[in-house]
C-alpha cells in the first residue's frame, strides 16, 4: 500500500498518462494482496473493504 500511495502523491506533483497508468497498476497489485488475505483469513472482509475503500479515496481526492 506505500507503493500505491507514492504513486498517488507522484501523480498529483505531476500529473500524466504514465503516472495515472502507474497508480493503476499499484493499485490492482494491492486489491490482489488484499482480497488474498481476505480469502485465506488473514483479514476479515470488511476490514479488507476499508482499505480498498481507502485506497480509492486517495486517487480520486487527487484526480478530482
Amino acid at each position: 500500500m506505500k507503493k500505491y500511495f507514492a504513486a498517488v502523491e507522484d501523480y498529483a506533483q505531476k500529473p500524466s498518462q504514465e503516472s495515472l497508468e502507474e497508480v493503476q497498476s499499484r493499485m490492482s497489485a494491492a486489491y490482489s494482496k488484499i482480497d488474498k488475505a481476505v480469502k485465506r483469513g488473514v483479514l476479515h472482509a470488511n476490514n479488507g473493504a476499508r482499505k480498498k475503500s481507502r485506497l480509492a479515496k486517495a486517487l480520486k481526492r487527487v484526480s478530482a
